[in-house]
């Protein structure tokens, strides 16, 4: 073993011990607050002796999911494989979107003005069409609506991420007789990726809340949206909170996976912003 090694090896290490304790140190607030805030809710219900229909206690609501979870699991995977379905549909469209208005640097900023005028159209009404264009028991139904949601936010970062070049970079490639294949490869795409994960950010949880929604208006039995739905209309409140907390869980699940994939995918961006 060379002394290069021998000092690198516990600098490795040193950092992996770093980055471990400035997650925990991350996520220990969150969870206290989190904790807290149970506490006071079931404190608050317990004394006020509130009824079940307005707001049923956390420890009723945790019985459920643990009685009721096979159902609950089996609605959530519905959901979840449309959630999936449309993350995937939408963040392609967006990006394959944001390179082609990215080709138009003069006509980009109207572009985009044109695009946030449409996301601000409420999506979730399109629900009760696609449920007509593909059937209310098709998945694709709901797919639709969410890859819609999930497209304006990625595609509007991600086109701005593209556009957004350092002058001084722009200079050098163009000094170097850079083509623009190459400004793209070596300098718009690697720069655009911290937007293009905003946006994936954003997409993770209006999936979530899109399919949710557009289940409402109808599809398969097992799904979330109509667990929540139907308990709701039958006064099984505690069985909606308990879909209502898997549905949450599963928009966390999903932005904690985009967060994953940013960190595996910009190393050098999270040590910069540790810095």
């Amino acid at each position: 073993m060379t002394a290069t090694t021998a000092i690198s090896l516990p600098a490795l290490r040193g950092a992996g011990a770093a980055t471990t304790r400035s997650a925990l140190a991350q996520a220990v607030p969150p969870l206290v607050v989190g904790a807290l805030a149970l506490v006071a809710w079931e404190a608050l219900v317990r004394v006020l002796s509130i009824p079940a229909f307005l707001l049923p206690a956390p420890s009723a609501i945790v019985a459920t999911l643990v009685t009721d979870v096979g159902l609950i699991l089996s609605a959530a995977q519905v959901t979840t494989a449309a959630v999936l379905g449309g993350m995937a549909l939408g963040s392609i469209a967006g990006i394959v979107a944001a390179f082609v208005v990215s080709l138009f640097e003069r006509a980009a900023s109207t572009i985009l003005v044109l695009v946030a005028i449409l996301s601000c159209a409420p999506v979730v009404a399109l629900a009760p069409i696609f449920n007509q264009w593909f059937g209310a028991s098709n998945l694709m139904s709901k797919i639709a609506v969410a890859g819609i949601m999930v497209f304006f936010p990625v595609m509007v970062n991600t086109t701005r991420g593209l556009l957004r070049v350092d002058p001084l970079h722009r200079e050098l490639m163009l000094s170097l007789s850079a083509s623009p294949l190459q400004l793209m490869l070596f300098v718009r795409i690697p720069g655009a990726l911290p937007a293009l994960f905003d946006g994936l950010k954003i997409g993770a949880t209006l999936s979530v809340i899109g399919i949710i929604v557009a289940e409402y208006f109808g599809g398969t039995a097992n799904a979330l949206g109509v667990l929540i739905a139907n308990t709701a209309a039958l006064s099984q409140f505690e069985q909606t909170w308990a879909a209502v907390a898997a549905a949450s869980a599963l928009g966390l699940a999903l932005y904690a996976l985009v967060l994953l994939l940013e960190r595996v995918a910009m190393p050098w961006h999270h040590a910069m912003n540790r810095t």
